[in-house]
């Protein structure tokens, strides 16, 4: 536990429960379940004579209907995700003609060969070493209205759909009829929990816990079935939303989104009738964030994310004593789930940017904070009236969407843009592997060019050609997705799917956009930069032929070379004119992101984040022309490179916000690692001012020493608890990969 630092106490009853269930987290026997098994049944079983698409909503209902209920007596909230037990391969065959990744991946293999090649799939020894596109497209990164269930249960939701029903078309019908059933199945699944309450009732004697036990049983015989009458029944009816929707796409991503926001006002309300008190608001969500915990164990890059305050669709300020809650509760425990993002809005009061700094300072590196003004801006600009952009959320590592309007592929892999510049120079070929990865370019080379806007052009020309591949293949997966795993339950509460008669990813939301990361925007900027003066400007210093016979050698026996383009002017130096080239890139980028359309009528947001492949991305890569060596991490998202970063946080900043940052949709986050002496509060506030004045998006950072890094590494041991930023995440430092490891500790860290 963390919280005596921060001024905010662990309550008694949260370290007792914290201790409780993390025992049981670790215990291999931890809520066993043969959830797939049940779901296969039912597939191919029981409703093996109903239609494809009815089966596999039966599927869903049964396996939540038989859910194996878990209680405990003295506990605020009822329900845990249960593990699933091993799932007999005779069983995991029979779904092989609804597995949407593998059909998809045959008919671009089909339709693109190209792009399975550009991906790195069918590389023998899997080195990764010409690796371009990440063959991905997931599913989850959404968030749902489970306010919706708050307000009127799942009767409500079934008068919605009973109303919607005569209006549809005969698909309409049968997809409205798969969703009633399966909110159906949360009922069921609700109803075994209360059969369990009254069995663990029985046999309990302890007259605390028996009240406790009634109590949930008083709770759970109204929600979810009925409109929440509290802010206990409100939270359990969120909670049992949230599992029922990872039990149905069980993918990392899917958020609570604005979790105070909708729970705000029925905590007001017992505050007012006196009926709960802060701290008893504070126990319930310490509660409920440890449950959160347990799902994951120690998986923490599966991010879901609530975002706190921010704005309110009519402009106003949405911070309320909930937000600080949340804030404080993630501070004290010492999990990494949830992922709790603060949301800045205009004009926000000083204890927001306060509790921000603090967070930043205190929360275990756990902090991403959100800069409402110019996101919303990005949002706008990217075809979303203000209203509903001014309600996004976070999907994920911080993939923004409005909250329960959009569909779920937010993120749909990620784009080594450098490498692009890499094979342009090459003749289409990997310089660390030989292979020839784009044959049409007929062997030119950087030699062959003769001036730098002549490279930049087939640079911006090929970039598009593959990027329109990417998007291609996410049109081939949304389809799939939408044939061979229907998510019914998550539509039921996604805007217009209901009275469209349409789940997400088919037309029902009132938004189908989709996300994907270009990576490398700084690397690939300083790399033109450089090109520009070293070999195509007026004091040019080397010809095409020998940069690139140099970077094929990865500056073998040339040195002096590296270590002068390395002195050349970078991203991040406050030097206008590399400033310039990056933000060129980054309207190129995103303009090639704007001028496709999905055959839904959604778009392609450009997002810019990291995630764990800064290391992965640069390994893919040879020598750079900035003077970066073969296999070394890129930027993270659009913060200069460490190495450029020597002329101060401010300068930097500038530079990384005069970008055009509201060309980025989808969101676009900085990291700013700081020294430990740098990271008081009052600097930290007055970063966070700068940064958001000058229109930056999203800020995170660490604030963990180098030394202290590096002793967690020779001692793992004794660094379990040591949570460090990652890149849109936070994860236990010792249990990330060595490379991982290696790009956290030698990122730049600001002094004061």
């Amino acid at each position: 536990m963390n919280a005596e630092k921060l001024g905010f106490p662990v309550p008694e009853r949260t370290t007792r429960f914290y201790h409780e269930m993390k025992a049981r987290w670790e215990s291999p026997e931890f809520c066993c379940s043969p959830k797939g098994s049940n779901r296969t049944k039912a597939m191919f079983e029981l409703y093996a004579n109903e239609t494809p698409q009815k089966r596999i909503a039966y599927s869903t209902a049964y396996m939540l209907e038989h859910e194996t209920p878990q209680v405990y007596g003295n506990e605020l909230l009822v329900g845990i995700k249960c593990q699933a037990e091993p799932w007999p391969d005779s069983e995991r065959k029979l779904w092989e003609d609804f597995d949407y990744h593998g059909i998809s991946k045959k008919q671009a293999e089909k339709e693109m060969p190209e792009l399975i090649t550009l991906t790195g799939i069918d590389d023998p020894d899997n080195s990764g070493k010409y690796w371009l596109s990440t063959f991905h497209c997931a599913g989850g990164h959404i968030g749902w209205h489970w306010d919706w269930l708050i307000a009127g249960g799942v009767e409500g939701l079934l008068e919605r759909i009973k109303a919607a029903r005569p209006g549809l078309d005969e698909k309409g019908k049968e997809v409205v009829d798969c969703m009633a059933i399966a909110l159906k199945g949360l009922l069921a699944w609700n109803g075994r929990y209360l059969d369990a309450l009254r069995e663990k009732l029985a046999e309990t004697s302890d007259p605390e816990i028996k009240a406790q036990i009634k109590a949930n049983i008083e709770m759970c015989s109204r929600v979810p079935r009925f409109g929440a009458r509290n802010f206990r029944e409100a939270v359990q009816t969120f909670y049992l939303s949230y599992l029922a929707a990872f039990m149905e796409l069980p993918l990392g991503g899917n958020g609570p989104g604005r979790f105070d926001y909708y729970l705000w006002p029925y905590l007001e309300k017992d505050l007012e009738t006196g009926e709960t008190s802060l701290e008893e608001a504070r126990e319930i969500i310490d509660e409920l964030f440890i449950r959160l915990q347990a799902r994951f164990k120690n998986h923490d890059g599966y991010v879901e994310t609530i975002v706190v305050a921010g704005t309110a669709p009519d402009g106003s300020c949405a911070y309320n004593p909930l937000s600080k809650i949340v804030v404080e509760s993630i501070c004290g425990l010492n999990i990494t789930h949830p992922s709790v993002y603060v949301r800045i809005p205009e004009n926000a009061p000083r204890e927001l940017l306060e509790l921000a700094a603090k967070y930043l300072r205190d929360g275990s590196n756990r902090a991403q904070i959100l800069n409402d003004k110019s996101i919303i801006k990005a949002i706008v600009k990217g075809g979303i009236p203000e209203e509903d952009a001014r309600m996004y959320m976070c999907g994920g590592c911080m993939e923004i969407s409005p909250h329960g309007m959009n569909g779920d592929l937010l993120f749909t892999g990620f784009f080594n843009t450098a490498k692009v510049l890499e094979l342009i120079m090459n003749g289409g070929v990997c310089m660390q592997t030989g292979k020839n990865l784009i044959p049409k370019l007929n062997g030119k080379t950087l030699a062959d060019y003769t001036s730098f806007e002549e490279l930049y052009r087939d640079f911006e020309s090929e970039l598009r050609r593959i990027l329109f591949m990417t998007f291609k293949y996410m049109d081939i997966t949304r389809k799939n997705f939408v044939e061979f795993r229907p998510p019914y339950f998550i539509s039921s509460m996604v805007e217009n799917c209901i009275e469209r008669g349409r789940i997400i990813n088919d037309g029902g939301a009132k938004y189908e956009d989709y996300g994907s990361t270009p990576l490398g925007i700084p690397n690939i900027g300083d790399s033109l930069y450089s090109l520009k003066l070293a070999v195509f400007g007026k004091n040019a210093f080397i010809s095409g032929k020998d940069m690139l016979e140099a970077l094929r050698s990865d500056f073998k026996d040339n040195e002096p070379l590296r270590k002068r383009l390395l002195n050349l002017p970078k991203y991040g130096q406050g030097n206008s004119e590399a400033d310039a080239t990056v933000k060129r890139v980054v309207q190129d980028v995103c303009g090639i992101y704007g001028e496709y359309t999905n055959d839904l009528g959604g778009r392609v947001k450009p997002m810019i984040m990291t995630f764990r492949m800064a290391p992965i991305t640069g390994h893919a890569l040879a020598a750079t022309p900035d003077g970066r060596k073969a296999g070394t991490p890129i930027a993270q998202g659009v913060t200069p490179q460490s190495s450029s970063m020597k002329d101060g946080i401010t300068t930097a900043m500038r530079s990384a916000t005069n970008i055009e940052l509201w060309r980025f949709s989808g969101g676009v986050s900085n990291m700013w690692d700081l020294a430990p002496d740098a990271a008081t509060e009052d600097n930290l506030e007055h970063l966070l001012r700068v940064f958001f004045d000058l229109g930056g998006q999203m800020y995170q950072g660490n604030t963990t020493s180098t030394e202290e890094l590096l002793k967690a590494k020779e001692n793992p041991e004794q660094y379990q608890n040591l949570i460090v930023r990652v890149g849109g995440y936070s994860g236990r430092f010792v249990n990330l990969c060595p490379e991982v490891q290696e790009e956290v500790i030698e990122r730049y860290r600001h002094q004061a």
